[in-house]
């Protein structure tokens, strides 16, 4: 059996804005690993295909050692294509069996269970048309199956999440290295620490309410508490940090002040104080000293979201921070309100006040007002070498990806642009 991992159209990935930017939804992290890695282990499969958003097709392929957008593997096995919004400890669908296509409640397919002899009778020109004739010829059945919907339904579900995945881990027990003196607060079965990683002495590890994974190569400096639960990424740091409950956080960042139930992609700096509560970060993103966001109304009520700069989205939950996209820079004294949205490469300067709740992919806010700053060429040289710092490399096929979002993000960034000119020239 041949898992497919295809991921959503424009309008349901837009949802999951501005972290979708530049990964496939199965990329987008809750608990101790991936929305794909989650599936992949549950299907049992090893022969894997990925179809992506064709402008991230190169960028993505260098990352992967599986085929990526191949319509030549559609054929020669019985196939499982799976949509990644679909919540993996739900999935309970056999790999292999008669064709079925499962179907949401809108006549999206959410899965599509094709046989060998009937896959070699679609035609296979492309993922979409060969997905539709599936569903046109072959038995389709209503599905139930739960699925992710916003990006903010993996930071809420996230401490749940990372205890579910530390019991599907089966480890415990401390293999790395705990200098003396500490302090550790709950079960032993509820703490892992990987070989290599360094607990420093004056750490507190609290795992009395969730459990702690403590990655390979992670190294947590004196004065740090970490509230389980929690994952600290390979080679991540952790800087005199208050780790509260429910973080995700890694690989290789460095992360201090106070964090409080969010999820943080690789390669990503919370270095100094500040809060970080109910936040998604992506990757590569800087956030400056003091950087602060607010994660709850004064009123208690549900927090709303703008993924368009225009439409307010209800989230549901009275506790939702930032959403913040990959390559953003944030200036010393940053503050973002209560369900803020900053666009991937974004450079964000303080005001000394909360910030406006939408922030465009590619702005230079200044003044609190998006402008053009120094086009993204600049902000390209900025990413090339933060990257170059860690060992990686910007490729003409990650700059093609960005070029790609530029134009894609372009209404609400120019409309941004505009309101700023004319506030500025009024003042």
């Amino acid at each position: 059996m041949r898992l497919i991992l295809l991921d959503s159209p424009e309008d349901v990935r837009f949802r999951f804005r501005p972290a979708s930017f530049s990964r496939p939804l199965w990329e987008l992290r809750c608990g101790m690993t991936s929305l794909g890695e989650k599936l992949i282990a549950k299907v049992g499969a090893i022969d894997i295909v990925y179809f992506v958003p064709p402008y991230m097709a190169d960028a993505y392929r260098a990352k992967v050692d599986r085929p990526v957008n191949s319509v030549a593997e559609l054929a020669g096995d019985d196939l499982l294509i799976v949509d990644p919004r679909v919540k993996a400890d739900a999935f309970d669908v056999e790999g292999v069996g008669p064709s079925q296509i499962g179907l949401d409640g809108e006549g999206r397919v959410l899965y599509a269970r094709i046989a060998r002899q009937d896959a070699a009778k679609l035609p296979a020109g492309n993922i979409e048309t060969f997905l539709a004739a599936a569903k046109a010829k072959l038995p389709n059945v209503r599905s139930n199956l739960p699925t992710w919907n916003y990006l903010w339904d993996l930071i809420l579900a996230n401490p749940e999440q990372i205890t579910a995945d530390f019991a599907a881990a089966g480890r415990g027990g401390i293999e790395g290295k705990v200098e003396k003196p500490g302090a550790i607060r709950g079960g032993a079965k509820e703490i892992y620490i990987a070989p290599g990683a360094a607990v420093h002495p004056m750490v507190v590890i609290d795992a009395e309410h969730g459990p702690i994974y403590i990655d390979e190569g992670a190294v947590i400096h004196p004065f740090t508490r970490i509230e389980g639960p929690c994952y600290v990424g390979k080679k991540s740091l952790l800087l005199g940090a208050k780790c509260r409950e429910g973080n995700s956080i890694g690989p290789v960042c460095r992360i201090g002040g106070e964090v409080e139930e969010s999820i943080i992609h690789g390669y990503s700096n919370k270095y100094h104080d500040g809060f970080l509560g109910h936040a998604y970060v992506g990757e590569w993103v800087n956030l400056g000293a003091l950087t602060t966001n607010s994660d709850l109304k004064n009123d208690y009520t549900s927090v709303s979201v703008m993924l368009d700069g225009r439409t307010t989205i209800d989230t549901g939950s009275p506790k939702v921070g930032s959403l913040i996209g990959d390559h953003v820079k944030t200036s010393i004294g940053t503050l973002f309100n209560t369900g803020s949205y900053v666009g991937a490469m974004a450079l964000v300067l303080a005001t000394g006040k909360p910030l406006p709740k939408f922030i465009p992919s590619f702005a230079w806010l200044i003044d609190g007002w998006v402008t053009k700053g120094f086009g993204k060429g600049k902000l390209y040289e900025t990413a090339r070498t933060a990257m170059s710092r860690r060992g990686r490399e910007w490729t003409a096929a990650e700059q093609a990806m960005w070029d790609a979002v530029f134009a894609l993000t372009a209404r609400p960034r120019d409309e941004a642009i505009k309101r700023g000119r004319r506030a500025m020239m009024k003042a």
